[in-house]
């Protein structure tokens, strides 16, 4: 007797996450097949909506793949599954996407070209060889590109290009792996690369004749995914030279990009953990230490040990680096301080005075975007600027925000983030927000933030600083919940959150400035709190910053403030100082060091790094932010096993201080020994490192937590975050560190966004 037939299972089921524009329809319609399932797949503005029926074991079969077996790019966060009365349904389709409801649905980040994707651009049968722009559901433009929800080619920057038959013929084939790939195209009908400028004009083959300006040894701006890019040889002297003269950027590193992870080998000392950042699909820019006899042009990153190389990320950069013969500064496009050039006719107009040809295309970028940097810290990744190929993935929030907030970071950095429920989207590198262009892009990028994720903001969060242009916006928008949010707290809070956390932590808080709770500049702070608030536990010893802003630049006057703390106010003029400084000047900083006329208080660590780089005769002005501290980090060396005293002692108040004036004396008596900065620089990391693990565990016991924060930006100094990280571990605490989100003030916003929810 034949056994009774198993009765149909039909289930609905809705997948939340990145599950669109990354072929995970055409994933499902395969597996339904594979299952002999029946049923749809749709996308809508949330996500994706499904319906199989079948066998109720390949039911469960398929439900436990989704997740399991996903596509490359796919992040499925949730599957929520209703049952259904079963309709007899042997066929599986792919209906229409559903734009109706309110958008909700995770736009993916763009991800570098795929490997298949890379055997068709190299190879001479296929239709697509050396087409600058191949790409499938595995890999391409994807944030850059969109202009709404759901993500399907009328709302991309690719509408106005018809595929061909061709190209539509796999587009509409599900077994396909460029179905639905929103930016298909094919020589046939795709964009175009065009080749403006230099002695040939324009080239039938555009890349080839770009590659070959650069060998040549010209500036060539290229448009990249996100923008524009400045670009020449890495290792001609005389084009690396012209290139940072006509982009008016003295010293300030460039980045490079190598054709292959062999030749990344070549610029820099790689591990495992450099190597996995450098292949991800985000393809960032990596900071490494630069190998001996690296062939790059002095100029590059003068005066500094490491380098920052990225791999290609999309065709036309690997059409580019194989014709180039050697690796290129990839900079971005813009003359200094000012956001990169995204748009063709500003790029012309902006750029022509810099580069001598432009290589360019005809997809538009609806999204400036600069490129991700990051580099590794005790074996883990750090990204140091959030953006192409990262944003715009989404971020947990460790307590839901009750109602849909913005939070408008800070100045330097500048970031922002809106969020809905748990979770966050911490937007793009903007840049420093101090004139209109980058106050447009980063209104601009709320409000198409806004559209995209559908956060209509009922509460903003923002700096507790009045003159930040981030401030103004937010006290600017209408009918909405105010949160103002201490500096150093969002840094500790972003941390946390980062990690799931919402405390308690003690935090070691160290950046240039920030906005005290008490109106004075913070900036070397030890905290103990959690989301919610936090007390100051105790702080970097207080001294003037003469000329206020103006001291940041010139980092002389730190030295000359802290010399006036430490040894009294007619400090002499320091060797390694004389002859680049004025007597006089030096007199009159001392002066206002020691009167506090137009020399604000300061508890700021950066300051203090700056002032020791001064000493050590490193830097008497900088020509961008941290250039002093940077410098100094380069040039500790790491055999020397001294340290510097840097006490802590009790104030009234009740809060602890680093006394650095020791540690400045200290300084001193090398200099005058005729010790090498090179062992004062080490000597004073430890020093730091070694009196922040222990204030951390004194503020740790009193608040009754095991667990310590490392964040803001001074803690993108490898060299003191790792050895702080060790101090604090081998005495029993457990440590967090920014990972995926910045520690510096790219972090801000994320860091307001946790506050604001936990508060209600």
């Amino acid at each position: 007797m034949s056994a009774a037939p198993v009765a149909a299972r039909r289930i609905s089921a809705r997948v939340e996450g990145v599950v669109q524009g990354v072929g995970f329809r055409p994933f499902v319609f395969r597996l339904a097949e594979e299952l002999a399932l029946g049923g749809f797949v749709r996308n809508d503005t949330r996500g994706v909506v499904l319906e199989v029926e079948g066998e109720p074991g390949a039911v469960e079969r398929f439900l436990a793949a989704l997740a399991e077996r996903a596509p490359p790019l796919a992040r499925v966060e949730r599957v929520t599954v209703r049952e259904l009365a079963p309709e007899g349904a042997r066929d599986f389709a792919i209906a229409h996407s559903d734009a109706g409801g309110a958008p909700g649905a995770l736009v993916s980040a763009d991800s570098a070209t795929c490997a298949d994707c890379l055997a068709e651009l190299h190879d001479p049968a296929d239709r697509r060889y050396r087409y600058p722009f191949v790409n499938c559901t595995n890999c391409g433009p994807r944030f850059t590109i969109v202009r709404g929800v759901p993500y399907d080619r009328p709302l991309t920057t690719m509408a106005g290009f018809a595929m061909c038959p061709a190209c539509q013929a796999e587009y509409d084939d599900p077994r396909d792996r460029r179905f639905h790939a929103q930016p298909n195209a094919c020589p046939a009908c795709g964009p175009r690369a065009r080749l403006l400028g230099g002695a040939g004009g324009e080239s039938v083959d555009a890349v080839a004749g770009a590659a070959a300006l650069l060998r040549d040894g010209a500036i060539v701006a290229v448009k990249g995914l996100g923008g524009y890019h400045l670009a020449c040889r890495a290792d001609h002297e005389e084009a690396v030279a012209a290139l940072r003269s006509r982009k008016h950027r003295e010293d300030r590193p460039f980045a490079l990009m190598a054709r292959d992870l062999a030749g990344g080998r070549e610029l820099v000392e790689l591990t495992p953990a450099h190597e996995e950042l450098l292949t991800s699909p985000a393809r960032p820019i990596v900071l490494a230490a630069r190998r001996a006899g690296a062939r790059v042009a002095g100029a590059v990153a003068p005066g500094l040990g490491e380098l920052g190389v990225m791999l290609p990320y999309s065709p036309l950069h690997h059409l580019l680096l194989a014709g180039a013969g050697g690796p290129l500064v990839l900079t971005s496009g813009n003359v200094s301080d000012e956001p990169i050039a995204f748009r063709d006719e500003d790029a012309l107009e902006r750029l022509a005075p810099i580069a001598d040809a432009f290589l360019v295309h005809d997809r538009p970028i609806h999204t400036r975007t600069d490129d991700s940097v990051a580099r590794v810290a005790a074996g883990r990744p750090l990204v140091l600027r959030r953006s192409r190929g990262l944003v715009p993935e989404a971020l947990a929030l460790p307590v839901a925000c009750a109602r849909p907030l913005l939070a408008c970071g800070a100045e330097l950095k500048s970031t922002f983030c809106l969020a809905k429920g748990a979770r966050a989207w911490l937007g793009h590198h903007i840049g420093d927000l101090r004139n209109a262009d980058t106050l447009a892009s980063f209104t601009e990028g709320i409000a198409h933030f806004e559209a995209l994720f559908a956060v209509a903001p009922e509460v903003v969060a923002h700096d507790l600083h009045p003159e930040y242009l981030s401030t103004a916006y937010a006290l600017e928008r209408e009918g909405v919940r105010l949160v103002g949010v201490q500096h150093h707290h969002a840094h500790l809070a972003a941390c946390l959150a980062e990690h799931g956390q919402a405390g308690p932590a003690v935090g070691a808080i160290y950046d240039g400035t920030g906005h005290g709770s008490d109106g004075t500049a913070w900036g070397g702070e030890l905290l103990a709190g959690d989301l919610r608030g936090f007390e100051r536990a105790g702080h970097l010893l207080a001294v003037r910053l003469p000329g206020g802003d103006r001291a940041v630049r010139e980092p002389w006057r730190m030295a000359c403030a802290w010399l006036v703390a430490a040894c009294g106010p007619e400090p002499a003029l320091p060797r390694m100082l004389a002859g680049a400084i004025p007597p006089e000047r030096w007199e009159a900083v001392a002066r206002m060091a020691e009167t506090g006329f137009a020399a604000p208080l300061t508890t700021s660590m950066g300051r203090l790094f700056d002032a020791v780089a001064a000493l050590c005769g490193l830097r008497t002005t900088v020509s961008y932010e941290g250039q002093a501290a940077i410098e100094l980090e380069a040039l500790a060396d790491a055999t020397e096993p001294g340290a510097y005293a840097l006490p802590l002692e009790d104030a009234p108040d009740g809060a602890f201080v680093l006394d650095a004036r020791v540690t400045i004396r200290e300084v001193l008596a090398d200099l005058e020994r005729g010790a090498t900065p090179a062992v004062m620089s080490a000597r004073f990391h430890r020093a730091v490192a070694g009196a922040t693990a222990g204030a951390c565990a004194r503020a740790a016991e009193a608040a009754g937590t095991d667990r310590a924060v490392l964040s803001g930006g001074v803690f993108q100094n490898r060299l003191l975050l790792e050895r702080t990280a060790a101090e604090l571990e081998a005495s029993g605490l457990s440590v967090l560190a920014p990972e995926r989100v910045p520690p510096n003030d790219g972090g801000i916003a994320y860091g307001q966004a946790a506050i604001a929810a936990a508060s209600g």
